[in-house]
């Protein structure tokens, strides 16, 4: 087993609707899911499956990365069926210990090239996009930096708000090292510390931080302004998207896998049909507060959000995140974001 890749990273943390069998096939059987979702958010799925299939599903709940590694520490011993995953570092760092099956090409097909492994492994199941989220009171959006290389402008000193702890912020950074090699990522990151950005443990409280004037700015996924707008919709914030290949326009997946020891296969096979299927793609659209993107054709997002295929980003592969992680939180620690 190699487990020294997933465990520094650990260390340093600190398919078709018709496609699923027959409804009876769940009956007596169990499901093990490992899920780096939260479960606020994603058990509205799990009750649906367990009852549209009669499949008992036994849900662990943690941090991405933690989870990550500990799969990786319990090898082939593992109890998990599924890996269902907020990022696809997570994913493809599971992928590299050699612990993943190959999924079915029905199921691959389902979402774009794009937002899955090139070599099957594991398949994104909801999108995010990177965003700046700005102060309606204070900004008009043509006023917003179309890149987020314009933050290391003095005029933003002590306006611009970030989470640099939190897994989104680094997927991003590492999006920006795979794009921009490390030279350029770290003069980045020091001209931003130089602008005073002011810190905070999610994205959450960067947008909430918006609404009230605390900052202007905040870098943060697109979601997250729905969450506050659920509390307060007179919340004077709106998002920003960017255009092109900038680093800060990143589009990322939550993801779901099948371990290669799977105990309960083909309930697992079912589990990931079932998140695919056009009404649980729907569930992001029409249900979750977070307003996530649906991967799947012919699903149309949220009204407001621009269509998924209009949004770039960096050209990279979103399996490489995983490896690059470790490089990113040496990165942010040498530049004293996260100590």
């Amino acid at each position: 087993m190699r487990k020294v890749t997933v465990l520094a990273v650990a260390a340093l943390l600190g398919v078709s609707a018709g496609c699923g069998g027959d409804d009876d096939a769940g009956a007596n059987e169990k499901l093990v899911v490992y899920s780096g979702r939260e479960e606020e958010l994603v058990e509205p799925l799990f009750d649906r499956f367990e009852q549209e299939t009669g499949i008992d599903v036994e849900v662990r709940y943690g941090d991405s990365a933690e989870l990550a590694a500990t799969i990786a520490e319990e090898g082939d011993n593992s109890p998990a069926d599924v890996f269902f995953a907020q990022d696809p570092g997570s994913l493809g760092a599971v992928e590299r210990e050699g612990l993943l099956a190959k999924l079915p090409q029905a199921a691959l097909d389902r979402v774009p090239a794009r937002f899955r492994d090139p070599d099957g492994h594991w398949v994104g199941t909801s999108g995010r996009s990177r965003v700046i989220a700005y102060n309606t009171d204070a900004l008009t959006d043509d006023e917003v930096p179309d890149s987020i290389f314009d933050l290391t402008d003095p005029k933003w000193k002590g306006k611009i708000g970030i989470a640099p702890t939190n897994a989104s912020f680094q997927a991003f950074v590492s999006a920006m090292l795979l794009e921009l090699g490390e030279e350029r990522t770290r003069a980045w990151l020091e001209g931003l510390k130089a602008n005073d950005p002011k810190r905070y443990e999610k994205n959450l409280p960067v947008v909430e931080a918006v609404a009230v004037g605390e900052i202007e700015l905040g870098l943060v996924n697109h979601y997250y302004l729905y969450l506050a707008k659920e509390e307060n919709p007179d919340a004077a914030v709106a998002n920003h998207f960017l255009t092109g290949e900038d680093p800060g326009a990143l589009v990322s997946v939550a993801g779901a896998a099948i371990l290669e020891t799977a105990e309960h296969a083909d309930a697992a096979q079912h589990f990931v049909e079932f998140l695919l299927s056009d009404a649980s793609q729907r569930f992001y659209v029409d249900e979750a507060e977070e307003a996530e993107y649906p991967l799947v054709a012919g699903i149309d997002a949220k009204a407001g959000l621009p269509p998924l295929d209009s949004l770039q980003g960096p050209q990279i592969e979103l399996d490489d995140l995983g490896p690059e992680l470790e490089k990113t939180l040496e990165l942010l620690n040498e530049v004293g974001f996260t100590t």
